[in-house]
């Protein structure tokens, strides 16, 4: 009891001090914001609750509690690829994501304390798993992200080589279609057409073409823009054809998606397996079976009688 009660006060004081330290950012931004446009000083509170006033409030609120937390500069620099991995590329998207390993744990903590489960399970013990579930939670939530992002990319690069090869073989420079494909499949494709065309800015901002390009795959990460990269690097040093090399590494990538289609329908019987012994079975068995064994119990019964 006295560990709990040790445990509240000192939740208590650091959501306290949070609260503190927020109410003096959001004070001192509202202060900056009326000095710097003066217009949007006459907002009301029902047009500062809308959702992108909402998410710039929770951004300013959330931001100042990394600082908490210690970081070393290699940590750092580890976070903020994965975070770029993400798509998530500003300098306070570092800073949230660290605010969010402070917040969450105590917002965890804060629910086991008010939610009783200390009543059936030790107070340690509990607060210590709300404390690492919580700081954990934003890498697993970040992890989930990266995947979903190079599933995207993946599963859009087909698509993306041959609008491009089109567009090359129309007589467009490897810039301008690429320029162009990221402009027409940005809506379908918004992932990999954003990669592309951080790829053009960094090209027109004086990049060599090569490095932009392995800077690209080192962004992404993933095995088939890897794959694209090199051929793309070969084709521009030894002056192949840059269509020709992009088609059939289009095909390419076609014929293993329908591959690994292909692998995973010949897995699914092998999946099957377990719901059908664990789940469909034992149903199967008391229906079919049932009938017979209450006929024979109360066979047994008036034969004993």
């Amino acid at each position: 009891m006295g560990l709990a009660i040790v445990a509240f006060i000192a939740i208590f004081v650091l959501v306290g001090s949070a609260g503190l330290l927020i109410a003096w950012r959001t004070g001192m931004t509202s202060r900056l914001t009326v000095a710097i446009s003066p217009e949007r000083q006459g907002l009301s509170w029902l047009e500062r609750l809308r959702p992108e006033r909402a998410g710039e409030s929770l951004r300013a609120a959330i931001q100042p509690l990394d600082r908490i937390l210690p970081k070393s500069p290699l940590e750092l620099s580890v976070a903020r690829k994965r975070l770029t991995r993400a798509g998530y590329r500003e300098d306070a998207h570092v800073r949230i994501f660290y605010g969010c390993k402070v917040l969450v744990p105590v917002v965890l903590a804060a629910l086991v304390a008010v939610g009783g489960v200390t009543s059936f399970l030790n107070p340690f013990m509990a607060y210590v798993m709300a404390f690492g579930l919580g700081y954990l939670a934003p890498d697993f939530w970040l992890g989930r992200q990266i995947s979903n992002r190079q599933l995207e990319i993946r599963l859009g690069l087909p698509d993306f080589l041959d609008l491009l090869t089109v567009c090359i073989e129309a007589g467009l420079s490897m810039d301008q279609a690429l320029s162009r494909t990221t402009e027409e499949l940005r809506a379908s494709h918004p992932e990999i057409s954003d990669e592309m065309g951080l790829l053009l800015i960094e090209q027109r901002g004086g990049r060599p073409r090569a490095d932009a390009w392995r800077i690209l795959a080192e962004r992404v990460d993933i095995e088939p823009v890897r794959l694209l990269v090199g051929a793309i690097v070969q084709a521009d040093q030894f002056g192949t054809s840059i269509s020709k090399t992009l088609r059939i590494y289009s095909d390419a990538l076609r014929t293993k998606r329908r591959q690994d289609v292909e692998e995973k329908a010949a897995k699914t019987a092998v999946k099957l397996v377990f719901p059908l012994v664990f789940f469909i079975f034992p149903s199967l068995f008391i229906v079919t079976l049932g009938p017979s064994l209450l006929v024979m119990s109360d066979a047994v019964e008036k034969f004993l009688k």
